[in-house]
Order: C-alpha cells, then structure tokens, then sequence
C-alpha cells in the first residue's frame, strides 16, 4: 500500500499487505491465547492497559507527527485525537474490574447467576478520520473484557494505526493483541474466519452491509458504526449568527471529516438571510483553519457532491472548487437552495460542505431531517424547551445535540441506527457488547443417604 501525504501529494510510505497465510497465523495466535487471557484477573487485565495508556501519552507527539503525515489531519487535531485515546484507554481499565453481572431470586436450595464473559476474538477494523480514539475504545473495551484481538487499522493511516497498538500489544502477553495491514481484502478475511466471534467496525456502511452480511452467515457479532448524514436544525427563535457559528463548526472542523460532522443544515425562511450571510462569513475565517481531506480519491468524491447539487440548481455562496497546488485540499463551501433529492443531502459527503435547506418552520425541518435512511446523529439548535423536547423524542438516530453541536459528557456512548450501524460504542455499554451474558442454575445435587 502506498500512503499518500494529502498534503503534498508525495508518497509518505509503503506498507506491506498482509498477505492470507500470515492473516491466518494472526487469527491463530489470537484465539489460542483467548483462554488464557479471559482466565486471568480483571484487574490484572486492566493494569495492563493502564500501563499502555501512559505509554501511549509518552509517545504523544510520535503519534501525531505519523498522523498528520499519513491523514493531513492539523497536528494539534492529531494530538487531540492523542489525548482522547488516552483518556479512553484509561476510563476502560477504570471500567473493566466493575463491569459485573446479577443474581436472580429463584429456590431458596439454589442459586441462580447471570454472569458477563468475554466472547473468544474481536476482530477490530478502524478508520482513518481519528484512529487513535476510536481504536482505543475499541480496543480498551475488549481488552479489559477479557477478549484478545486482531486489529487492521485503515489502510489510509496504517503506520498510525499500527503504532499505537504496538504500544499495547507491547504490555500484554502474546497473542493477546495481533496486528495486520491491509485493504478491505484483508478485512474481508477477518470478518469471515470462523474463529471470529465479533467483528468491531468504524467506517464506511458499505463495508459495514458486507460484515454484517458475513457475521450473519456464521452466527458471529458485528458492531457497527458507519456513515451518517447528520442534520442540523436550527430554530428562529435563537440568534443566527450563533447559528452559523455552530453550523460552520460542524460543517468544517477536521475538514468535514468527523462521524458526526453536520452533514445538511435546515433554516427557517424567517432567519435564512441573515443565517446564510453570517454562514459565508464564518466560511471565510475557516479557509486557513483545516487542513487536506485525507487523499485525492476522496476530494474527488466530495466534489462530485457540489457538482450534483449545482447542476440541479444549488447555488455556491463561498468555495465550491478544489484548490489549486500540491495536496487534497477543498475550501470550506456554502451551498443554497439546496433540495432534498440532492447528493449533498442524502447521502455522507464527509467534506468541508455546508448544504442549506430553507422550510417554512422548525415542524417542517423535524419532518425532513428525519426522512433519512441514516441514523448516527443530529444537532437542534432552539431556545424553545418545548420544540427540543419534541425534537429529540422524534429523531429517528443514536445522539441528538441540542444547543451544542459537538458536546457530550465522558463515558457516554452512541447506539446508531439504520444504515449508520447496529450495537453501542464506546460508553459502559460497550463492555457489554463485548461480553456475552451467561445464565447459571445452581442447585444441590441429590445425595443417596445410607
């Protein structure tokens, strides 16, 4: 594999594919040790990643310094991604120990137990937007849980994503984390080997229909969370240009390139003027703020989604064309008059697009935000308590926002729906999807008396 700089278009690096046999020998190693592993302590389990947290922190700027060259991500975005890695790494060995099960009331002579235990092998396949926080709390999570691992992180940032679980393979016994490289061919493998009990994957939701698709065949778990079209609603009773600041947020950070980016942005025509007006504005002063999408295939991809929309007649208010020079960069872009059928609003851009519907009211967005076949995610921006209310009871998605387009507490975890995914990430929950329950009915045998 060849791992492109986005920012100059010059080869950074060439990665070796793992070729099947060496992907088998992985998988092997990986399910022999899983007995081992689910035997030993929690807490010991947890000590160790806790140790590859702070290994990981040490390594910091190592990590970021790789990130930025393989994904073009800002480096303090990269180190951001670092950082939030760690602090999941560690949240997990926090986690692990108390994750417990319960006990049932049943026969005064019995006992009767609903007891956690680790499913066998994760195969865990990350992308390439921010590899190091969602590799950990994958990782972290079926780790600590008892599960050992196979991990192939995306084949747009294989050096970041291989070096960061060097870090933890290096603090646990062999074969209890594995690592491969390669593209969705060596994906393909691992969601189809039989000793796979779950396959935990972040990307696009083609390749999440085909894990699925594959799992189920097996009768083995897929844990998913794939693309999203998050919608923004903003209400008229709120200030526009707070809107607008927060629309440009989440339309721009990362260059668009966040799962839960705000994909297609509803207004009413009471406010859209200025709205829009403060939206350019906004768009201008992100210009020098982002840095490339991650490679040319991808600019590519995202351009044609602006093309589609001003052929059916958007209209381009600010960039709207790949800037000229080395590198796959794409201006931050405001469209308007933008309609429902358009690519830009239907379907994951995952780009710096900031695509503007105008509807009558705030009733009239809900209607249309939630006719999507996505569900990860959306954002409500209304002063109105009782509009939010109703907001976030019928948005058919996993998170609804309000007021805050990228807020959240620690800990809390995200359960997609339709084609966004199946089963919770991160979050206490995830430990749970991690594990399989087993019940125990424990009762006193009959002893012959002489």
């Amino acid at each position: 594999m060849s791992v492109v700089d986005p920012r100059t278009g010059e080869v950074a690096s060439q990665v070796p594919i793992t070729d099947p046999a060496d992907c088998d020998t992985a998988i092997g190693r990986a399910a022999d040790a899983a007995e081992s592993w689910a035997r030993t302590p929690p807490a010991q389990r947890a000590a160790a990643v806790a140790a590859a947290a702070a290994d990981v922190r040490a390594a910091a700027d190592e990590l970021a310094e790789i990130n930025e060259r393989e994904t073009g991500r800002l480096r303090g975005d990269a180190r951001g991604g670092v950082d939030a890695g760690v602090e999941t790494l560690v949240r997990y060995a926090q986690l692990g120990p108390l994750h417990r099960g319960r006990s049932l009331q049943g026969d005064w002579s019995a006992t009767d137990l609903m007891v956690p235990q680790p499913r066998g092998l994760v195969a865990v396949l990350t992308p390439w937007n921010d590899p190091l926080a969602v590799a950990a709390g994958l990782l972290g999570a079926a780790l600590v849980s008892g599960n050992t691992v196979v991990h192939k992180p995306s084949e747009r940032c294989p050096q970041t994503g291989r070096r960061f679980a060097e870090l933890l393979a290096a603090r646990l016994p062999a074969g209890v984390l594995e690592i491969v490289d390669g593209d969705e061919t060596v994906g393909a493998q691992l969601a189809e080997a039989e000793r796979v009990d779950v396959v935990a994957h972040v990307g696009r939701s083609e390749a999440g229909r085909a894990i699925a698709q594959a799992c189920a065949q097996r009768g083995a778990k897929a844990l998913l969370q794939n693309g999203g079209n998050d919608a923004l609603i903003v209400d008229d009773n709120v200030d526009p240009e707070w809107a607008a600041a927060q629309a440009a947020l989440g339309a721009f950070a990362n260059a668009g390139q966040i799962c839960a980016s705000v994909e297609r942005v509803y207004v009413p025509q009471s406010i859209a003027d200025v709205f829009v007006h403060a939206l350019v504005n906004e768009a201008a002063t992100w210009a020098d703020r982002i840095g490339p999408l991650v490679d040319e295939p991808h600019r590519e991809h995202v351009h044609s989604h602006v093309q589609d929309a001003t052929r059916r007649g958007a209209g381009v208010l600010i960039g709207g064309e790949p800037r000229e020079g080395p590198g796959s960069f794409y201006p931050p872009t405001v469209l308007t008059d933008c309609s429902a059928d358009m690519l830009v609003m239907c379907e994951e851009t995952f780009g710096p697009i900031a695509p503007v519907r105008m509807v009558p009211d705030f009733s009239a967005a809900l209607v249309e935000a939630s006719y999507d076949r996505y569900g990860l995610a959306a954002t409500v921006l209304t002063g109105d308590m009782a509009n939010a209310q109703e907001a976030w009871r019928r948005l058919p998605v996993g998170t609804v926002k309000i007021n805050d387009v990228f807020g959240g507490a620690p800990g809390g975890a995200s359960q997609p729906r339709r084609a966004s995914g199946t089963g919770f990430g991160f979050g206490p929950e995830l430990l749970d999807e991690m594990t399989a329950m087993k019940v125990v009915h424990w009762s006193p045998p009959v002893i012959e008396r002489v």
